[in-house]
């Protein structure tokens, strides 16, 4: 279980998630059930416990509650997740308005017990487990003991809540806690579903019939929740393969833009890359509006370096510390552990490779461009006649013919070619003046000569 946030984290987002929220439970179904039968909703809780589920959860919640649904269950099937997106999860089961049950199928560890226990009641089928919650970082390492506290904490009083002996949820979360009969010291508590039930933790149920019965609605109309489209936008674009390219995109674009005049597509493009990357992640309660401010920060602390300060100094340098630091910590959320800064580092360090790699074939295609060096805009190593200025005009008939150097050749100075004064230089050695001289090659601009040996 990734330790990741403390009792108070807050629900950053959640408000923006709702206004985004379009798709009801009138397309589910829910609006217009058959006369006199229960609604269910079932909510999958599967894979990874990640920021982009909570916000999912809670919108399920509401609407199921607004539709008039008999009972909510959360189907859970993970080895758990992010602590802070277990605990906005809670929090949403604790103001729900409709009974929300727990139906554990096969495994709730980590995040996934609290969210279990969090509910009115536990349900499992046989075979199942739940329990080891003890918040980890991306090595496998115990998180820090006041990361540990904090979930002994939260466990000890969703057991309280529902009148059950907390210790056996304290034991879950650390290994130091011995129940007499249940666990002895040193040892993480994982329940099986009939120690559970031993111990009133859970209710054991044989099907997904058996949780209907269970909870009073056999024969209720199930609706399966599903995530709606704008909830698979912001997962995906918090996704750590995708943001590194909003991220490359967006600097791309602003970089293109500074070099250019007025305001284009590139800036366009590229604020608009990186408004999905901050407002995906602020959705997701990853980034908050102090990320934002760091980073707008250090943008202008790096355009007063640019463009008014000369030089590079303390503008550019905490410039770029403030901007760094709003990008990590807009992907880490509250109390991360070392795997999501390393997560974060990795997203930074792959978009600056992707920044400089692409400004670099940029600049080699735009150099090895024919249509930019035929239009001008970048100078050729050479020009043909008809495509570009010469000084002067190749004189091809000058070639083999015979003068006198009336200036010393050191190596250029001026020969006479009949009663025509031409600029010429020596091949090779110095050339005294009065020197007969035979034109070798003629270079538009210069006449290559060599000193005639007397015969």
């Amino acid at each position: 279980m990734n330790g990741n946030s403390s009792p108070g984290t807050r629900p950053r987002g959640v408000a923006l998630m709702r206004g985004l929220s379009t798709v009801s439970f009138f397309l589910l179904g829910l609006a217009c059930p058959i006369a006199g039968q229960q609604t269910v909703v079932r909510v999958p809780v599967a894979g990874d416990v990640e920021m982009g589920l909570a916000p999912f959860i809670e919108r399920t919640l509401r609407e199921a509650a607004e539709a008039g649904a008999a009972a909510v269950v959360l189907d859970i099937e993970t080895p758990g997740g992010r602590v802070d997106a277990a605990e906005q999860i809670t929090a949403a089961i604790s103001r729900a308005e409709v009974p929300v049950y727990a139906y554990v199928n096969m495994h709730a560890y980590s995040a996934g017990a609290m969210i279990a226990l969090s509910a009115q009641r536990v349900l499992m089928r046989p075979g199942g487990v739940m329990g080891a919650v003890t918040p980890v970082d991306g090595s496998g390492t115990r998180a820090s003991e006041k990361i540990v506290s904090a979930m002994r904490a939260r466990m000890r009083a969703l057991a309280e809540a529902r009148g059950l002996d907390p210790a056996i949820a304290e034991a879950m979360v650390d290994e130091a806690i011995e129940v007499e009969g249940v666990v002895e010291s040193g040892k993480l508590l994982t329940l099986t579903a009939q120690e559970a039930v031993d111990l009133g933790y859970a209710q054991a149920v044989g099907d997904w019939e058996g949780v209907l019965a269970a909870i009073g609605l056999s024969g209720a109309e199930v609706v399966e929740a599903e995530v709606n489209w704008a909830e698979r936008i912001v997962r995906f674009f918090t996704n750590p393969v995708i943001a590194p390219f909003l991220l490359s995109l967006g600097f791309l674009g602003l970089l293109v833009e500074i070099r250019s005049a007025g305001f284009g597509l590139a800036g366009t493009a590229g604020l608009l890359s990186l408004a999905l990357f901050f407002g995906a992640h602020l959705l997701v309660g990853l980034a908050g509006a102090e990320d934002l401010i760091l980073v707008v920060a250090g943008l202008i602390l790096i355009g007063v370096e640019v463009f008014v300060v000369p030089g590079f100094g303390v503008f550019g340098i905490a410039g770029i510390v403030a901007l760094l630091a709003g990008l990590l910590m807009a992907q880490v959320g509250s109390l991360p552990t070392s795997q999501d800064f390393t997560r974060a580092a990795w997203v930074l360090c792959i978009s600056l490779i992707l920044v400089v790699a692409t400004s670099w074939l940029f600049l080699q295609s735009m150099f090895g461009s024919w249509r930019l060096k035929r239009s001008g805009v970048i100078l050729p190593e050479t020009t043909d006649r008809d495509e570009g200025y010469t000084s002067a005009d190749v004189r091809t008939d000058l070639e083999g013919a015979v003068g006198v150097a009336i200036t010393p050749l050191r190596p250029a100075g001026v020969g006479l070619f009949g009663e025509e004064r031409l600029d010429v230089v020596s091949e090779s050695e110095w050339i005294e003046e009065g020197t007969r001289i035979r034109i070798l090659s003629a270079e538009g601009y210069r006449q290559v000569v060599r000193a005639v040996k007397s015969e």
